[in-house]
C-alpha cells in the first residue's frame, strides 16, 4: 500500500508542477495565463508593478520570468533612443483625410518601435483642437469628433498590427497647455460625450487599443488620474476597456484617490502608488487588494495578448533609419499640406518659364518641428530650401533668412577663452552627472556650442555627450561697437546663462526643446565674461548658444526678392515656440509679418509657406500675397514634399481638419479659454458649438472653413441617389454620387458628407460630418462614390439614457468639398 501511494505521489508531481506554471504554457489562452501569473505575485510585487521605473519601463520580475516592458514617445517618431524617422505632425496626418495613409503611418511607427525593442508607443494624441493657441495642437488631429475617430482608428490599427501597444492620450479634455496641471476643463455631460470622447471610444471599441494615458488636467474639478467617472464608469464599465490606464509623466497627485479612481500604472516612478502609501491603505480598508489585482491583471493581459511574454520584441529586419518609414513620411506630407490661396494660378510654378527663385525666411533652411516630448531627431532631413534646389537644376535659387536664425547666430559667434587671451573659443567642462558635480570627465576648448540639433547624436553614443550629463562653458566676449546684442540659447532640458555678473537666462529644469533670447546693451572695448551651464537627462543632449548684434537682415532678403521671378517666404513657429508645456500666441513670431510685407512689395509673385500646428493671424499680409500653403510641420521629408507641390509633380489635396478663424476673437472658445480671476477652472461654455458647428450658427465666418483646401484642378459633383435599405428602428441608407475631374491635373478629391437634422427635438448643431472619402481621379475622368449611413449617423448623446440614440424625423444629406461648399443635397425621413 505504501509503495502504491508513493508511486501515485511521484507521478503526480509533474502534473502539479505543470499546473503551477500555467502562465508559461503557450497553448493556454492569454486571460487564463494572466490570471495565473497574477496569483503567483506577492502583494509587494503587485504594488511595485503598478508604477514605472527607469523613466520609460514597466519593471520585470525575474523570478517569474516576467520581462521588462519598454515604452517610448511619441506620435511622430520613436525618439527615445536617439535618431529615428521623423514623421509629419499629427494634424498634418489628419489633413490628408486619408485613413489608408494614416494606417501606414501607424504600421511604420510599429516597425520603428520593434527595431528599438519598444513594446508600448505613447501615441496617438487624440484631443480635440479647441483653439489655435494650444501648444500641443500639432500632436492632435482635428476639431471634429468623427474625423478624429476615423484617423485614430486607422493609426491604432496600423500600430497594433505590428504587435506594438497604442496609448491613446491624453484622456481627457487636455485642450490647452496653459497651467495644465491645475486648470480644470469644466464640460457638461453631453458635450463631453459628443465632442471630446468619441475618438477614445472608437480607439477602444473598434481598434482594440491596449493602453490609455490620462491627462495632467482636472476635468470638472477632479484630476484625470483620479477621475472615477471618466476612468471607472465611462472607460472601464461603459466602454468595456480591458487594457491598462497609465498616468502622463508625473500627473499623479494622490495614491488612494488614484488607486480607487481607476489609474492602473503611475509613470514614470512610484511617487504616490507605492508600498509606503498603499499597504497601509489596504490594511485600513481604504483600498481593496482586489483593486490592485485588477490593475496588475490589466497590464499582464496586454502582455500576453501582444505576445510579449513569449516572443522578443526586437525586430532585426527593420533598420533604425527605416526607408519604408521615410517613404510614408513623404507621402503623408504630400497629401496633408494644404493650399489655401492661389490667385491667378501662380502655382504650380512652370520651370520652363521660371529662371530664378528667392527663398527667404528663418524656417527655410532647417528641419522644423513642433517641440516637447514628441520632438524627433531625424537621421537626415530635407529643408524647404534643399527641396526647392533639388527640383530646380536649371533655376537659380538664392537664399536669405530675412531675420536672424539660430544657426546663423551660433556659427558666427566669436568667443575667447579668458580675459586678455587671443585663444578663440570657450573652456568646456563635461560632467558624468546632471548636477555639474565633482571633477569633469572631459575638459577642452569648444569653438562654438552646438551639440545635438540633429547632427551630433548617434544612438550608440551613451553618456557624455549623449545623455545624463552636464556641461559648463566659460569665456569672454568682446563687442566691436556700443549697441544692443541678442543672446540665444536653445536646449533640451536645463540651461542657464550668465553675462558679466547677471543671470540673464535661467531655464534650469527638465523640459522639451526650448529657446530663450535676451537683448543686452553692451559697450565696445569691454570684455564681458560669459558662463553657460547645461544638463541633459534621459533625452539626448541638445544645446546651442550664440550671440550677435541685434539687427534685422531684411536688406539681403529684399534684394534677392527684387531680382527673382518668384519669392518663396517660409515663416512660422518651430520646436521652441510651439511645444508641450506652454501655449503659443496667435501672432507670428517677431518681425515675420513685416518680412512678408517687405518681400511681397519687392516681388508681387510671393508664395508664403506657413509652419504651424494650426491657424495664425494672417490679417497683416494675407490680402497682399497671391499664394499661401499651410505646410504644418512636414517631417523629415517635408522639403521634398513642398517642392513636389510647388512645381506640380503632385497636386495639392490636403484639407483643413480645423476651421481657421480670421482673428482669435472670432473663435467660439475665445471668451472662455483662460481661467477667470485665477479660478483654475475653464468652463467650456461654447458647448457643442465649437469649430464649424459654431460658424454654421453665427454671422461670424472663418477665414478658411473646416474641410477647405484648394487643388490645381476642379471637380464637379452630380447624380446624388439615396436608397433606403434599412428598416424602422434600424436605419440604413446608401448614397451614390459622381465626382468628375473637370480640370487639367490628375488629383485627389475629398468628398465630405454632413447630416443636418431638420426638426431636431433638442438643441443640435446645424450639421455634422458623418462620412468622407478621398478618391483619385484623372483629368477628364469621373468616379462614383458610395457612402452608407446607419443609425450612428443620426444619433446624439441622450443624458437620460446615458447613451447615444437617434430621433425619428426629417434629415438633410449634404455633400460637398468643405463644410461651407455644399454641392449636393437630399432630404430623407428616418423612422424609429
Amino acid at each position: 500500500m505504501i509503495k502504491k501511494l508513493f508511486f501515485v505521489f511521484v507521478f503526480a508531481l509533474p502534473a502539479v508542477t505543470c499546473f503551477s506554471q500555467v502562465y508559461k504554457d503557450k497553448n493556454v489562452d492569454g486571460e487564463t495565463r494572466a490570471r495565473d501569473l497574477l496569483s503567483k505575485m506577492t502583494l509587494e510585487e503587485k504594488i511595485d508593478y503598478i508604477a514605472g521605473y527607469n523613466q520609460f519601463y514597466i519593471r520585470g520580475i525575474e523570478r517569474l520570468g516576467l520581462p521588462e516592458i519598454k515604452l517610448t514617445d511619441g506620435p511622430v517618431g520613436t525618439h527615445k533612443d536617439g535618431k529615428a524617422v521623423a514623421y509629419p505632425a499629427s494634424v498634418l496626418s489628419a489633413a490628408t483625410w486619408d485613413t489608408s495613409l494614416v494606417y501606414e503611418l501607424g504600421k511604420q511607427l510599429g516597425r520603428d518601435s520593434r527595431a528599438r525593442s519598444v513594446h508600448v508607443l505613447l501615441a496617438p494624441g487624440v484631443n480635440i483642437i479647441r483653439s489655435p493657441l494650444g501648444g500641443r495642437n500639432f500632436e492632435y488631429f482635428t476639431e471634429d469628433p468623427f474625423l478624429n475617430s476615423r484617423i485614430t482608428v486607422a493609426y491604432v490599427k496600423g500600430l497594433q498590427d505590428q504587435k506594438v501597444v497604442a496609448t491613446v492620450k491624453h484622456y481627457a479634455a487636455n485642450n490647452q497647455e496653459w497651467d495644465r496641471n491645475n486648470v480644470s476643463s469644466d464640460i457638461d455631460e453631453r458635450t463631453l460625450h459628443e465632442i471630446y470622447l468619441p475618438a477614445y471610444k472608437a480607439a477602444i471599441q473598434e481598434a482594440g487599443a491596449g493602453s490609455v494615458m490620462n491627462s495632467y488636467n482636472p476635468i470638472n474639478g477632479e484630476h484625470a488620474t483620479q477621475n472615477n467617472y471618466l476612468n471607472n464608469v465611462v472607460l472601464k464599465q461603459q466602454w468595456k476597456f480591458d487594457g491598462f490606464l497609465m498616468s502622463d509623466w508625473s500627473s499623479t497627485y494622490d495614491a488612494v484617490a488614484a488607486a480607487n479612481g481607476g489609474l492602473d500604472l503611475e509613470m514614470p516612478t512610484p511617487k504616490h502608488m507605492n508600498r509606503k502609501n498603499l499597504i497601509p491603505a489596504i490594511e485600513s480598508g481604504l483600498v481593496k487588494e482586489s483593486v490592485i489585482d485588477d490593475k496588475v491583471l490589466r497590464i499582464l493581459r496586454i502582455i500576453f495578448r501582444f505576445g510579449f511574454f513569449d516572443n522578443p520584441q526586437y525586430d532585426s529586419s527593420v533598420p533604425l533609419d527605416n526607408p519604408q518609414g521615410a517613404k510614408a513620411a513623404l507621402e503623408l506630407a504630400r497629401a496633408g499640406i494644404v493650399l489655401l490661396k492661389n490667385e491667378k494660378n501662380l502655382l504650380p510654378l512652370d520651370q520652363t518659364k521660371i529662371k530664378s527663385i528667392a527663398v527667404i525666411g528663418p524656417n527655410a533652411n532647417n528641419y522644423i518641428s513642433g517641440g516637447g516630448s514628441s520632438y524627433t531627431f531625424p537621421f537626415s532631413s530635407v529643408s524647404v530650401l534643399q527641396g526647392i534646389k533639388d527640383h530646380s537644376s536649371n533655376v537659380q535659387v538664392n537664399y536669405a533668412p530675412g531675420v536672424p536664425t539660430l544657426n546663423e547666430t551660433v556659427f558666427n559667434a566669436v568667443f575667447y577663452t579668458e580675459k586678455g587671451s587671443n585663444v578663440k573659443g570657450l573652456k568646456a567642462s563635461y560632467f558624468p552627472n546632471t548636477q555639474l558635480r565633482g571633477n569633469p570627465e572631459i575638459e577642452k576648448i569648444d569653438s562654438i556650442v552646438y551639440i545635438g540639433n540633429g547632427w551630433h547624436i548617434a544612438a550608440e553614443n551613451k553618456g557624455i555627450p549623449y545623455d545624463h550629463c552636464s556641461m559648463r562653458w566659460t569665456g569672454v566676449i568682446r563687442p566691436e561697437k556700443t549697441t544692443n546684442y541678442r543672446f540665444i540659447v536653445k536646449g533640451f532640458d536645463g540651461f542657464r546663462l550668465k553675462v558679466d555678473t547677471a543671470m540673464v537666462i535661467n531655464e534650469w529644469r527638465n523640459q522639451g526643446i526650448t529657446t530663450r533670447e535676451v537683448v543686452l546693451p553692451l559697450k565696445a572695448g569691454v570684455e564681458y565674461p560669459v558662463t553657460l551651464e547645461y544638463f541633459a537627462g534621459a533625452h539626448p543632449v541638445d544645446i546651442a548658444f550664440g550671440w550677435r548684434e541685434d539687427k534685422l537682415l531684411f536688406d539681403e532678403a529684399i534684394n534677392i526678392a527684387k531680382n527673382a521671378d518668384v519669392a518663396i517666404v517660409n515663416i512660422g513657429f518651430n520646436e521652441s515656440s510651439e511645444r508641450e508645456s506652454n501655449d503659443r500666441p496667435f501672432e507670428l513670431p517677431e518681425y515675420q509679418d513685416s518680412l512678408i510685407q517687405c518681400i511681397v512689395k519687392a516681388n508681387p509673385n510671393t508664395i508664403v509657406l506657413l509652419n504651424a500646428g494650426g491657424n495664425v493671424d494672417m490679417t497683416p499680409w494675407l490680402n497682399q500675397i497671391p499664394a499661401l500653403m499651410h505646410i504644418w510641420y512636414s517631417g523629415q521629408e517635408g522639403g521634398t514634399a513642398v517642392a513636389d507641390l510647388i512645381f506640380g509633380k503632385v497636386t495639392p489635396s490636403g484639407k483643413l481638419p480645423v476651421s481657421f478663424e480670421r482673428k482669435w476673437e472670432d473663435n467660439p472658445a475665445y471668451p472662455y479659454y483662460y481661467d477667470s480671476a485665477g479660478s483654475k477652472r475653464v468652463a467650456y461654455k461654447e458647448g457643442l458649438f465649437m469649430g464649424y458647428r459654431y460658424y454654421d450658427t453665427s454671422s461670424v465666418k472663418p477665414q478658411f472653413p473646416f474641410g477647405f483646401g484648394l487643388s490645381y484642378t476642379t471637380f464637379s459633383y452630380s447624380k446624388l441617389k439615396v436608397k433606403n435599405i434599412g428598416t424602422a428602428g434600424k436605419p440604413l441608407y446608401e448614397m451614390r454620387f459622381t465626382i468628375k475631374n473637370t480640370g487639367n491635373y490628375d488629383a485627389h478629391e475629398v468628398a465630405q458628407l454632413y447630416v443636418k437634422p431638420l426638426n431636431a427635438q433638442v438643441v443640435r448643431p446645424v450639421k455634422e460630418l458623418k462620412k468622407f472619402a478621398k478618391v483619385f481621379i484623372q483629368k477628364g475622368q469621373q468616379k462614383e462614390v458610395v457612402f452608407t449611413l446607419d443609425a450612428d449617423a443620426f444619433k446624439y448623446y441622450k443624458i437620460e439614457l446615458k447613451d447615444f440614440d437617434f430621433d425619428a424625423g426629417a434629415y438633410e444629406i449634404l455633400i460637398g468639398t468643405s463644410s461651407q461648399d455644399i454641392r449636393l443635397k437630399k432630404n430623407i425621413k428616418v423612422k424609429k
